[in-house]
């Protein structure tokens, strides 16, 4: 079927395949350390060091939202999406390990906690409170991860058009082939073989695999990140140094997309608020528990921004890049904004290159997906089953057995949900960010402020969860395109972005509720505030 290693698409496949043998191989690897115990399994004895820790938090952030979805969203917006979310996810999020990573490493560390649900069971004393989350964390999750099941799917299927045009065309309604996809592999066979290979290692190696793997990952797709950033540059560019090739790409590109003059302010910085979902993204909780202690977070808190900076500037530059008059006119660029990183790719690198690079971009997918999929598992044994069943009644054996059959069934969900395809990777990131953003004042007054009562958490989850379903509602009749809210000031609109609205009304109605119901008891107050 194929005649050589030149044979379109074909390079790049076997990289890909090679790379996640080796994955699967670290992660099996790994599975030889596992004490056969549910800490061990979930949170891997509270033992990751400094360097894994910074590699696992920064590897789990930084999803196909980051790279797939940002290279797209700037192919669209300009340059205004790095100042969006970039700048401000470096700052944000290191501010929140600081004050929100190390306080939860102590409480879980002093009252075995593996969940954030564990978390707030205790601290406000309440059971209702974990049926509430259960539901909601994992309903945010799940478009979380079909960030990446998409992306993945949408990347293979990019980096090896042309493979076997006869037996995965991609045509057009008017019937013509689809140059930047066609003869690739189908969008759901190359999500279904992610799905499967993070799944394999998640389900032997537990959290200790996911780090491992994460760390893998991160220097894989960082390394490769700045290489492809190097190799198109050169190549659109056709300069001597790349300092040259940025002046000519740079003025290449149309004037708007190098500023935000079509982005109003208000809108520009309510995006900022965003970033906060770090906060409350259970994966993050149970990252954060597996540290080895406080001074672990040191090297995350002062790196992140940087490690931040090396992932989003090539990204982005790239996506602008491919609105510039020096992309070649054929093949013409794909319709879909999430195949635009893959297609530069593909066709501005060699065959080699780009099977890498491939590589490069399917790590950042992974490293999120790997983590997202053992904390719902691990929410679901310990919230859920072992929580009302009683831990006296469900040993540590059967509590990774029903981890990994929950995680089973998470990746199943999400990859038939994954076959719908959303067209905006970056528009389903900013809802399933925002939802998360909105949470974020119970978890800061509940780590904070001793007068929150476990009435006014509830409200303000519900007050959060009601405005970002009404508004999501909104979205949808428009396609899911960005949805902006116009707020009327002083005989003038302001543009602001929806989770303005969610996080106020969390905030109004937690702090209201609270001021006006029972304070938590002596003995709560003192658990955690002595």
């Amino acid at each position: 079927m194929f005649e050589s290693l030149d044979h379109p698409g074909l390079p790049q496949l076997i990289i890909i395949i090679i790379y996640l043998g080796l994955l699967l191989l670290l992660g099996l690897s790994s599975s030889r350390l596992f004490k056969g115990t549910k800490e061990d399994y979930q949170v891997a004895s509270h033992s990751i060091g400094p360097f894994l820790l910074l590699m696992s938090l920064f590897g789990t952030t930084m999803t196909a939202f980051a790279l797939v979805g940002s290279s797209g969203e700037a192919f669209k917006e300009g340059i205004g999406v790095y100042g969006m979310l970039a700048s401000s996810s470096g700052i944000i999020h290191s501010l929140c390990f600081f004050i929100i990573g190390v306080k939860v490493w102590k409480f879980a560390r002093r009252h075995k906690y593996t969940t954030q649900i564990e978390f707030f069971r205790d601290r406000l004393d309440n059971d209702f409170i974990g049926l509430l989350l259960f539901p909601i964390l994992v309903g945010l999750v799940v478009p979380y991860l079909l960030i990446g099941v998409i992306s993945s799917g949408t990347v293979v299927q990019s980096l090896t058009a042309g493979l076997a045009p006869d037996l995965f065309p991609v045509l057009n309604p008017a019937g013509e082939p689809i140059m930047a996809m066609h003869g690739g592999i189908p969008t759901w066979l190359g999500s279904l073989v992610i799905c499967v290979v993070v799944l394999v290692y998640v389900f032997f190696g537990g959290m200790r695999g996911t780090a491992w793997a994460n760390t893998l990952q991160t220097i894989v797709f960082m390394i490769l990140g700045v290489v492809t950033f190097y190799v198109i540059a050169n190549r659109l560019g056709g300069q001597d140094s790349l300092m040259e090739n940025l002046k000519v790409l740079a003025g290449s590109v149309p004037t708007e997309k190098l500023t935000r003059i079509e982005m109003s302010k208000t809108k520009f910085f309510t995006y900022l608020l965003i970033p906060l979902s770090v906060g409350m993204f259970p994966h993050l909780f149970q990252h954060w528990m597996t540290a080895k202690s406080a001074s672990t977070f040191k090297v995350p808190v002062v790196c992140h921004p940087l490690f931040i900076m090396i992932v989003w500037v090539p990204c982005v530059l790239v996506g602008i890049w491919a609105t510039g008059d020096l992309i070649p006119a054929k093949p013409p660029l794909p319709n879909s904004p999430n195949a635009i990183l893959p297609f530069l790719v593909k066709t501005q690198t060699g065959k080699v290159l780009g099977g890498l690079l491939a590589a490069g971009i399917l790590a950042a997918i992974m490293s999120s997906l790997d983590s997202q999929f053992l904390c719902i598992g691990t929410i679901f044994t310990n919230d859920v089953l072992t929580h009302y069943k009683g831990k006296e009644n469900v040993s540590d054996t059967q509590q990774v057995l029903y981890t990994r059959l929950f995680i089973i069934a998470i990746v199943a969900i999400t990859y038939a949900l994954g076959l719908l395809d959303p067209k905006s990777v970056f528009a389903m990131g900013v809802w399933c960010f925002s939802g998360f953003s909105a949470l974020f004042p119970i978890v800061f007054a509940a780590l904070y402020w001793r007068g929150l009562t476990a009435a006014g958490a509830i409200c303000g989850i519900l007050a959060a969860i009601a405005s970002w379903g009404y508004m999501f509602y909104q979205a949808l009749q428009q396609g899911l395109r960005e949805y902006v809210l116009i707020l009327p000031l002083g005989g003038e609109e302001y543009e602001v972005m929806p989770v303005v609205v969610m996080l106020a009304s969390c905030l109004i109605v937690m702090v209201g509720v609270s001021l006006v119901t029972p304070k938590p008891s002596d003995a709560t107050i003192k658990k955690f505030f002595s």
